[in-house]
């Protein structure tokens, strides 16, 4: 038996520990629900040197044409940028605009086998900020909106209450994430006197704890909760937005504010071992000692309890030491290829970083909690790789807490897959708390977030859930099933996928009109309709005969000249861009009996070998690794996770940048490395041979990951 990994060690050994100031190197607090973001005060104290900056090279155009090329460019972290910002799963606004705006003046009708069939696509790829033209204008509003708030900020402040600039006037710097603990720890010289900061967040509750330990109290200093304001752009036909805040005071050491902006209202409860005192919409602990402590509760209403420093990081290092004891875990220590190091990092640092930012009660976003692409909004098609690994990794209350939010969307989608016609239950890709679809050109037309909640819901299943769980969420996955199954169609005893459809690999979105049958979701379709009456079997039902059907019979994928998968069935059949999304098919899913492993191999060999890896995203290697090691070749699966590329960066916080100035964290991509290195585990497992120089022991992985073979019978 191999000795139990010393998990302590193993965490501790990759804290980020930052010496130096950059607008990328910000750590990260929070719960899943409520994240704070620090630079290296250990604070928020210099926004403006973090901001984004605009990429000079970023094409700005409709999007109707296809999708923008991306210029090939070395890897530069001086290209990227990460703000800080406070925000959580609950705190949203939207504008208001100088005219009216109706949701059904974004849609188009396009001509299908069943009739007209209505799609929210009249929106460009404009971004927050880009030109809108006016037969957009709809569309992009109710893309942008709602937007997730940035809900305030915590920052060093001198005796007058104004703030820092430059973080050159820090001197001396350590700045370190404690992830054994969820703490951060910074140190440093400011106006020639050290500074010691710790920060950290409630595992449970929505609330921050801070202490500083400094002469610079005694002279003054202090730390101020700031309302900044909101800053994500406006349009040209959106109004200033309406802001206001009131500030209570209930003790010296007690204020409590009430934030509106627009019809968002809520509340911040600031406590302090020192005083308050109020700086236009702001306030500012101070103390007459050298130990400040200040905590900062937030909430859609009062909040009645007096916390205080301590309890809180009793708090956070009681559930940080628990998280890391329980689940699984993977080390590569004993390896001799000097790659190992530095895959170790990106997935201990992955595992903090998924659970701090997408471990919420509702989907996260692609960017999580620490600052808003697309408005903050989340991603269904995404949801997956934010939370798949969770139960794989024996972590799948994580993923629990979201699943409320798809029974309160369950009446929303419906009535989406009832204005189209379908029976069942269509989710949208791109939404918010309420569930409404966001217009899109590229989004309305995404299949492949459809079987998701069936493929989540039986890794916990297979996690080791009850009866009850089981009765629970069928409801879920019956009506995603049903709209499945009535969504395919039938052509000479086979069932194929219609358009108007864009696969996961969105480079065909010209052809959205025409396309059919893309490889991958061919099998999704197969494989989650078997699991579906599964599912059915086990709470003692009937198979659905329909279902049934619909999987044995998908149509099988088309195959390109030289004997590979095809991404689609119809011209051009495949764009060496984006998504290799056809490998999918064998490897992100188990065996269906659709595809076969040879032919696959084979598409996993040309891929290696032919495609445009600077237009791919961060996600694709993990995909690419997950098919080798469905494949049994786990050396080619590690070379996958890191191969040399501008999308596949680590940076020193774990996060995996992707387009500068707007795309400059990417959570998708850190679980998607969890959930393959749960794939090689079970490959290792079962007897496949980790290359020269690579020693993995994993604990609890083996027998977590989805069903290795789920053939149709």
């Amino acid at each position: 038996m191999p000795e139990a990994i010393d998990r302590r060690q193993l965490v501790r050994q990759h804290n980020p520990v930052l010496t130096s100031a950059h607008p990328a190197d910000v750590l990260t607090v929070g719960n899943g629900d409520i994240a704070l973001t620090v630079d290296i005060s250990g604070l928020q104290t210099f926004p403006s040197f973090h901001e984004l900056v605009p990429d000079p090279h970023r094409v700005v155009r409709d999007g109707l044409s296809g999708l923008p090329e991306q210029y090939p460019r070395v890897f530069d972290a001086d290209d990227f940028q990460i703000p800080l910002r406070t925000q959580s799963t609950w705190g949203w606004y939207e504008t208001r605009t100088d005219r009216e705006l109706r949701l059904e003046d974004a849609t188009t009708l396009y001509e299908t086998s069943r009739g007209p069939v209505p799609y929210l696509d009249r929106m460009g790829l404009q971004r927050a900020g880009d030109p809108i033209a006016d037969e957009f204008a709809t569309g992009a509003w109710y893309h942008f909106n709602p937007r997730r708030a940035h809900l305030g900020r915590l920052a060093l402040v001198r005796p007058d209450g104004t703030g820092l600039d430059d973080p050159a006037t820090l001197t001396d710097v350590r700045t370190e994430l404690d992830l054994w603990t969820g703490s951060v720890q910074a140190e440093y010289v400011l106006d020639g006197e050290r500074v010691r900061v710790t920060t950290v967040a409630d595992p449970r509750d929505h609330r921050f704890a801070v202490r500083v330990e400094s002469g610079l109290l005694l002279r003054g200093w202090g730390v101020a909760w700031v309302f900044d304001e909101q800053p994500d752009d406006l349009a040209a036909f959106e109004l200033p937005l309406a802001q206001e805040t009131v500030w209570d005071r209930q003790t010296v050491r007690h204020w409590n504010a009430r934030r509106t902006v627009e019809r968002l209202t809520y509340d911040v409860s600031v406590h302090t071992t020192g005083g308050l005192r109020q700086e236009a919409e702001s306030v500012v602990a101070h103390a007459d000692a050298a130990v400040l402590e200040v905590v900062v509760s937030l909430a859609l209403g009062r909040q009645q309890d007096e916390p205080d420093f301590s309890a809180v990081l009793d708090s956070a290092q009681d559930w940080w030491a628990e998280h890391w004891s329980a689940g699984a875990a993977v080390s590569l220590a004993g390896s001799t290829d000097e790659r190992a190091p530095e895959l170790e990092r990106r997935i201990v640092l992955s595992q903090y970083l998924l659970a701090v930012n997408s471990a919420g009660a509702t989907p996260p976003a692609e960017s999580g909690l620490t600052y808003n692409t697309w408005s903050g909004k989340f991603h269904l098609e995404m949801h997956w790789w934010h939370a798949a690994h969770f139960p794989m990794w024996g972590r799948g209350h994580l993923l629990e807490r979201g699943l409320g939010w798809y029974h309160s969307a369950l009446e929303a989608a419906k009535a989406t897959a009832h204005r189209q016609g379908y029976r069942g239950a269509r989710w949208p890709k791109q939404t918010d708390p309420s569930a409404r679809e966001s217009p899109s050109n590229i989004g309305v037309f995404l299949l492949w977030q459809q079987p998701h909640v069936i493929y989540l819901l039986e890794l916990l299943r297979g996690e080791g859930r009850d009866e009850a769980f089981l009765r629970g969420h069928y409801p879920l996955v019956e009506a995603t099933a049903d709209f499945m199954a009535d969504f395919a169609e039938e052509r000479d005893g086979s069932f194929g996928l219609p358009p108007p459809l864009i696969p996961a690999q969105e480079s065909y979105l010209v052809d959205r009109a025409t396309t059919t049958d893309p490889t991958f979701e061919l099998a999704y379709w197969s494989w989650a309709l078997g699991v579906a009456n599964e599912w059915r079997t086990r709470l003692g039902l009937e198979p659905s005969a329909e279902w049934d059907r619909v999987a044995r019979n998908m149509s099988r994928p088309a195959l390109l000249p030289d004997g590979t998968y095809a991404a689609i069935a119809t011209p051009p059949l495949l764009i060496r861009k984006d998504h290799p999304s056809m490998l999918m098919a064998l490897g992100w899913l188990p065996d269906t009996g659709l595809v076969d492993p040879a032919t696959m191999s084979a598409t996993l060999d040309s891929v290696w070998e032919h495609w445009d890896l600077q237009s791919s995203w961060g996600w694709d290697y993990p995909v690419m690794a997950m098919t080798a090691a469905r494949l049994g070749d786990v050396g080619r699966a590690i070379d996958a996770l890191l191969l040399p590329s501008p999308k596949n960066v680590f940076l020193p916080n774990g996060h995996n940048p992707q387009m500068p100035g707007f795309l400059t964290i990417y959570l998708p991509t850190n679980g998607g490395l969890l959930a393959a290195m749960a794939h090689i585990a079970t490959a290792v497992d079962q007897g496949a041979e980790p290359p020269d120089g690579w020693l993995i022991t994993s604990e609890g992985l083996g027998a977590l990951t989805p069903p290795w073979r789920h053939v149709r019978t």
